[in-house]
């Protein structure tokens, strides 16, 4: 179907934070197709360029979600199997929060909320000064975007008209207290931001082609001179039943039963 490994990808996501007993699996499945997307299919990343300054750049701020970076990244060939073996385990190289010196794949020390999107907007504001190519793509989630720094930053991004930065939101609607439109109201984020000066539009953050579409530098609802957010819709927990919008799975790790029940669905799904 031209997407390769997105069964495998969400398999060792589950396999991983199971043998850590770690939490954030239902986060983890949210954001994993954006991610699959923009390293699978979008950015220009690899080994061959990865200390070019020319480079795209990607920054998932929302970090407590790092099995599905890593994972991604384990099966576009970029972290040994070895490491992700050993994630969030004691003499361990993947810590749960991402630790920008145990990869150069990874940009920035994220997971203490509400950072990624001023270093993004840092990047792409030296690319410009340095008249680099190169599109930085940050990921947000949609609790996160309650954080005063990242309107500080929306509002820089517009004043120094950054349109090679892409902000990505994923929102799934829940964050760690409840529904993030119960806890503070975003229902009409699309439109906060072309406000704020941004271009802006809303897909299904699970469908593929679209976000392959909308995450293009050559994307035509962005225009000349303004930065570009995209309202990705998505489902906390997406591809195992019993985790899909479920507050619990920001905090739990499956046990055996649930593990084997998980795999399994996947298996069928994918």
């Amino acid at each position: 179907m031209g997407y390769p490994k997105l069964k495998e990808i969400r398999q060792t996501i589950l396999e991983m934070v199971h043998r850590a007993n770690v939490s954030h699996v239902g986060s983890a499945f949210s954001v994993v197709d954006i991610l699959y997307t923009l390293y699978f299919k979008v950015a220009s990343i690899s080994p061959s360029n990865i200390f070019d300054p020319s480079r795209d750049i990607i920054i998932l701020s929302k970090g407590h979600s790092s099995a599905a970076l890593y994972s991604v990244l384990y099966h576009r060939g970029y972290l040994s199997q070895e490491a992700v073996d050993n994630y969030s385990l004691d003499n361990g190289s993947l810590p749960c929060h991402i630790d920008k010196d145990k990869s150069p794949f990874f940009e920035a020390s994220t997971g203490s909320l509400g950072h990624g999107l001023s270093i993004g907007v840092g990047r792409a504001l030296a690319k410009k000064m340095d008249t680099r190519s190169g599109t930085v793509y940050v990921i947000c989630g949609d609790g996160e975007i309650n954080e005063g720094s990242v309107w500080e930053a929306i509002m820089f991004a517009a004043t120094y008209k950054l349109d090679n930065l892409t902000l990505i939101v994923d929102y799934n609607k829940l964050q760690a207290f409840g529904k993030t439109n119960e806890v503070i109201s975003q229902t009409n984020l699309e439109e906060r931001f072309k406000v704020f000066g941004w271009d802006s539009c809303s897909v299904d953050g699970h469908n593929l082609q679209v976000l392959e579409q909308v995450l293009r530098p050559d994307c035509k609802l962005k225009t000349k001179d303004k930065p570009f957010v995209i309202i990705a819709n998505t489902i906390k927990g997406k591809g195992v039943s019993f985790m899909e919008n479920k507050l619990e799975w920001h905090y739990k790790s499956p046990n055996d039963e649930q593990l084997k029940l998980a795999l399994q669905e996947i298996e069928d799904k994918y």
